[in-house]
């Protein structure tokens, strides 16, 4: 029988996706590992796989992490700010987070599943594995203890540190205990972006060298099977089957305020984990309910103008250029709903409902939405560029079905006004035929353009905004959730060092 070991790499705060990934792995697909290795913050999802824990339990622990809890400030010793130790310490973390997740160092060195725990042990310049017998709360915190970040741990007298400048994936472990298959997940950035400012430097210099040291082994793998496939020996002299789920997750390394967007991207793991194994052709059982009763939902919706112009043509500007010579605009008001802001704000694709109408003379005149789908700054590949993404569907005064499609493409491009451009330009193209999933092809193309929000209209909007819930405190909740998401998005785009 194969043998199968489990990749958990580091990615600090980025892991909650690999806890997402973890829910449907081990508990949605059944899937068992011989071996589990984990790497920096890789190493608290470990701990708690070695302890036992369901892929769900672990995901969950996730959800409910509280930004506030982990790390306080090191104010300890003489000239702290001159000559600083570290930033932060994790006496909270210790004394707050790990009883709330109820980690038990008795059931983890006794645990049937066997895990490796990389170390760095700075005083010997080594690396060491630690299996989950030997391992200890001292032990864990060094695995995650960042050098400037956080202060090493003092174990037996050596001062340990985080191993990220070692590895961040210890492929090698897994290979030298056997393993035929390896299942790897990866959140360590791989964007080809250089950004100002220390933090941000910081942690490319964390990337470099993760990203290099792993992509190089797994590399290694690739060349060891075209080997074997051509009849040579091959590195490693067996054939080992390579699985890496890898994502730009929505979150910071170390900086998080915000329970929501750790949620969120726990919940980017769950889906692109199912998805994955679809790919595979795994079969996947249902969740589990959980028996709790749902709480009571609180809905908010606001109602938003655009108008602009299109007509045939190539592209969006030449679009919107030929409609407003020819007078061919195309004017919507939107009311975007959703029924459950807290589910909205957790959900990675921020989806709502959408009514209202359309007015063109391409569509004979004004004509109701009668359904329509709305996304909220959403990401594909890169957390640094989001879209808002608008389809509808209606039907023209002559029966003819059609659907708008339309998007806002939100991006740093380093010009002080473009936040607001960002957010309120949609380009937009009408199809012939209705389209409630992304089915449409160029030869449906009815016409191209740009409507914008006006600035007037703009204020209307703000005025707009409802919430209907069981309490004042939901209702004023709601609305607080939803902004904190807004500008949270805001904020991975243009927020400098606490950019994702």
């Amino acid at each position: 029988m194969a043998k199968r070991s489990l990749i958990l790499a580091g990615g600090g705060l980025k892991v909650g996706f690999q806890a997402g990934v973890l829910q449907v792995w081990l508990d949605e697909a059944g899937l068992t590992f011989d071996h589990a290795d984990g790497a920096s913050g890789g190493c608290f999802n470990l701990a708690m796989y070695c302890q036992g824990f369901t892929g769900t339990q672990i995901a969950d622990a996730w959800r409910n992490y509280d930004p506030f809890l982990p790390m306080d400030i090191n104010l300890d010793g003489p000239n702290q700010f001159t000559h600083q130790q570290s930033f932060f310490t994790y006496d909270r973390f210790r004394a707050n987070m790990l009883p709330r997740w109820g980690i038990d160092w008795n059931l983890i060195r006794a645990g049937q599943r066997l895990g490796t725990f990389n170390l760095c042990n700075f005083s010997k310049k080594r690396l060491e594995v630690v299996t989950n017998a030997g391992m200890d709360e001292d032990r864990l915190i060094s695995a995650v203890s960042l050098p400037m970040w956080f202060p090493p741990v003092i174990i037996n007298g050596d001062k340990y540190i985080d191993a990220v400048y070692v590895t961040d994936a210890n492929v090698e472990e897994a290979i030298r205990r056997g393993a035929d298959e390896i299942w790897a997940i990866w959140t360590v950035s791989t964007r080809d972006e250089w950004r100002p400012g220390f933090v941000s430097q910081y942690f490319h210099i964390i990337e470099t060298v993760a990203d290099t040291n792993f992509f190089a082994i797994w590399g290694r793998i690739e060349k060891n099977n075209q080997e074997i496939a051509a009849g040579r020996q091959g590195e490693f002299g067996r054939t080992i089957t390579q699985r890496l789920l890898q994502a730009e997750v929505p979150v910071h390394y170390i900086f998080n305020f915000d329970r929501a967007r750790m949620t969120e991207s726990v919940n980017q793991g769950v889906a692109m984990a199912r998805e994955f194994c679809r790919q595979l052709g795994l079969p996947l059982q249902s969740p589990p309910a959980t028996g709790t009763p749902a709480p009571a939902k609180t809905s908010l919706q606001f109602t938003e103008t655009m108008r602009g112009f299109i007509a045939p043509a190539a592209d969006f500007q030449p679009g919107f250029d030929a409609g407003k010579q020819q007078n061919t605009k195309l004017d919507v008001r939107l009311t975007i709903r959703t029924d459950d802001v807290d589910a909205f704000v957790v959900d990675p694709s921020h989806k709502a409902a959408v009514t209202g109408t359309a007015d063109s003379p391409l569509l004979g005149g004004k004509v109701p939405v009668s359904s329509g789908e709305f996304n909220l700054l959403v990401s594909a590949q890169d957390p640094r560029k989001k879209e808002m993404r608008y389809r509808l569907l209606v039907t023209d005064t002559g029966g003819a079905p059609h659907t708008i499609v339309g998007f806002k493409k939100v991006e740093d491009n380093g010009t002080p006004a473009e936040v607001f451009s960002d957010t309120t330009i949609l380009y937009t193209t009408l199809y012939r035929g209705h389209h409630p999933t992304p089915t449409e092809t160029p030869a449906d193309r009815k016409a191209i353009g740009i409507i914008t929000i006006h600035f007037l209209d703009f204020l209307a909007q703000m005025t707009t905004f409802r919430t209907e819930g069981p309490t004042l405190v939901a209702r004023t909740g709601a609305l607080t959730k939803f902004t904190g998401l807004f500008l949270g998005k805001l904020t991975d785009v243009y927020g400098g060092f606490l950019s994702v």
